[in-house]
């Protein structure tokens, strides 16, 4: 018969996915906010306005991630190495 969980264990494991999810959506809506203004400063629109609107919330929003990680710890994609 197996042991009793250990829900020390799964309350980890449930905090880790919470802090993930809320990093993330912190990220995205960063991101967003920052490439909408952006992009309508500058006025650009159609093709080329697509992709400098994608490049610019890609690089934001990994930026944001990696500032998340370097000052308060919390690894979501190990950019310090494994």
């Amino acid at each position: 018969m197996p042991g009793p969980r250990n829900s020390s264990m799964d309350l980890s494991s449930a905090k880790r996915a919470a802090v993930f999810i809320v990093v993330l959506l912190c990220a995205i809506l960063v991101a967003n906010t920052v490439s909408n203004v952006l992009m309508s400063t500058l006025g650009l629109g159609g093709p080329g306005g697509f992709i400098a609107g994608f490049v610019v919330y890609a690089a934001v929003f990994f930026g944001v991630l990696y500032l998340v990680e370097r000052f308060f710890g919390v690894s979501i994609f190990r950019f310090r190495g494994a």
